[in-house]
Order: structure tokens, then sequence, then C-alpha cells
């Protein structure tokens, strides 16, 4: 495998900043495809893939989404072009069958509610880590946030279904109105050992 570009870990991580402000331009839906066909891609346990992700795009969505923001995320999720709700599945593992064919890989949950918890909530966390990412190759800004209230946006945009709000990620071509200066980053020897 080939090492990426400084130029390229700069988009990915060292200039990528966390938006709050955003151009009035729109996402074209061919890009929120591009995002998936990307996202997909990436590992997940038994590649069970769990996250269910609804774009808002709309002013219809928008205001759907509004009653369950909290106040300091309702300005600049109304402006955000696309509004990424990932949310993950409680019943993945009926897919399994065909996403991990080589095992029975179903039965390993079936009844198992806590490992079904476990694995859903965290590999939906790495594929919205995914997305962010995927976001930033295509030349996308994020505003990933978990100011909500999970039980309403899960009512709102996933009724009647076995999934769940993960987090919220506000997705579009940033400006630089409303950057933060940015928060420290901790040395290796802080935060990590090698044993």
């Amino acid at each position: 495998m080939t090492q990426l570009t400084d130029d390229a870990l700069n988009v990915l991580f060292r200039e990528a900043r966390t938006h709050n402000g955003w151009q009035n331009k729109p996402v074209a839906e061919e890009m929120l495809v591009a995002l998936w066909d990307l996202v997909k891609m990436a590992p997940t346990s038994a590649n069970c893939l769990p996250a269910r992700i609804v774009f808002v795009t709309s002013d219809e969505g928008r205001e759907r989404l509004k009653p369950h923001l909290m106040e300091g995320n309702v300005a600049k999720t109304m402006a955000a072009p696309v509004t990424a709700i990932i949310g993950f599945d409680m019943e993945f593992y009926n897919h399994l069958p065909d996403l991990f064919p080589h095992a029975d890989a179903k039965s390993w949950f079936v009844g198992n509610d806590q490992l079904i918890y476990d694995t859903a909530f965290r590999n939906s966390t790495l594929q919205g880590g995914y997305l962010i990412m995927a976001a930033r190759a295509l030349g996308l800004n994020c505003g990933p946030m978990s100011g909500f209230n999970p039980e309403g946006v899960t009512k709102e945009f996933f009724p009647g279904t076995s999934v769940k709000v993960n987090f919220l990620c506000n997705i579009g071509y940033g400006n630089d109105e409303n950057l933060f200066p940015r928060s420290p980053r901790p040395d290796f020897e802080k935060f990590c050992s090698i044993v």
C-alpha cells in the first residue's frame, strides 16, 4: 500500500477543522452516494455494517430535526447543506448471511442483546468516523455533534424500525466563520504507550 502525500494527510487530519459555518452551496446527491461508496468499504467487525444514515438536505427535514437539537447546535445545523443522522441498526445481524457468508455469523448475535448493542454501537461509531474522513477526502467539511435528544431524533427519523441514533454530522462546504482556535493535541507520550 502506498503512503499518502503530506498534502493528503493535511486535508484529512492536520489542517482539517470542525466547521460551524457553511457556504450557501448545496451538496449534490451524487456526492452523498460517492460518500457512502467510500464508507461502506472500510472495516467493521464481521462486515456487519450496522450504520444507517439519513442525509437531511431539505428545509422540511431540517425543521423536523430542529426541535431535537440543543440550542447551541440549531443555527449551524439549519445553515448546513446536509446533516447526516448516523444511526445503528439493532437488527444488523439479519444481514450477515449476505454480508459475511462464509460463517454463520448471525447465530453469534441472536438472543445476545448486550453483544448486539455493543457491536452495533461500536461499529456504527467507526462508520461515522469513516464518513468524516471520506467527506474530507471528497473536498467536503464536517461538523460532528452530539448535542441533541437521541430519543426524539430516533422517533422522528427511524420510526417503527430497529434503528437508534448515534450522532449527527453537518456536512458541506465550510467557511472560516465561527471556527474555534484549534484545541491542544498532546504528544504521543501523554496518552500512548508501547508495551
